[in-house]
């Protein structure tokens, strides 16, 4: 019963890492939404949109947890993650830098009251909830059932899981997003990691589907392995230990320029 409940506990640090390093760009996002409105505005419309948000997302989250074990609805989210790891990996190894990322959402909030752009942060913050739910779900769906019961389409173990990982995400946004931005000026390769760890979390996602009993293309009982559970966490760990210790190539790019 420890072991099942270290590897909870250790999901959800996991969880809680990533949407750290996700948070930081929401949290730019939000941000540039709110920059028009006066300083004693700014915060409360950010904190109320949070707010709206947390209600949207526990709403979004009590919904999946009725179709996350439905395989079309695992293919479709493997398909999703992949493509927005993969999207951003690629994007990051040969696009290039583009430091007017953000000019669009500034422009398009420019000129917008308090309560236009309350709604606008509650509707992007539930845009990024569509990828840490994902994750989340990926993530909590091969972990092993819990002695909780469940809850909605569930294990109830799985479902605290994912959502204490949205209120993690939520609480990082707010709270913790400052930190997370200066980490990734420090270590620009993290955000790149973040989302090579989403496109790999698709990866377990897509195991979990092939083994569906509908699907039936790999054992029903390989997702909860103890072989596919030190590779999935192996990968993991190698993908964020290559990030940490990346070069930092953003430094070298400001030194060059200076």
């Amino acid at each position: 019963m420890e072991s099942l409940w270290l590897e909870y506990a250790w999901t959800l640090l996991i969880l809680i890492g990533l949407e750290g390093l996700l948070s930081a760009d929401n949290a730019l996002v939000l941000a540039v939404i709110a920059k028009h409105l006066p300083e004693e505005q700014k915060k409360r419309a950010i904190n109320y949109g949070i707010l709206l948000a947390f209600v949207f997302r526990f709403a979004a989250l009590f919904a999946i947890s009725f179709i996350a074990n439905v395989w079309q609805i695992q293919a479709i989210g493997a398909a999703y993650l992949l493509y927005l790891g993969l999207k951003h990996v690629i994007k990051a190894k040969f696009g290039k830098d583009n430091k007017n990322i953000h000019k669009d959402d500034e422009k398009e909030s420019a000129g917008k009251g308090f309560g236009a752009t309350v709604g606008k942060i509650a509707l992007a913050d539930l845009a990024f909830a569509v990828d840490s739910i994902l994750a989340a779900v990926a993530l909590a769906l091969g972990l092993p059932d819990s002695p909780l019961g469940d809850f909605g389409g569930m294990d109830g173990g799985q479902f605290i899981v994912v959502v204490l990982g949205g209120i993690a995400g939520l609480i990082l946004i707010k709270f913790a997003a400052t930190w997370f931005v200066q980490l990734l000026d420090k270590r620009p390769a993290l955000e790149t990691t973040a989302y090579a760890i989403v496109a790999w979390v698709g990866v377990k996602l897509a195991i979990i589907t092939l083994a569906h009993e509908d699907i039936g293309i790999l054992d029903p009982h390989f997702p909860h392995s103890t072989l596919w559970t030190l590779i999935f966490y192996g990968v993991l760990v190698g993908i964020a230990l290559i990030g940490w210790f990346a070069p930092n190539n953003k430094s070298k790019q400001n030194k060059e320029t200076l």
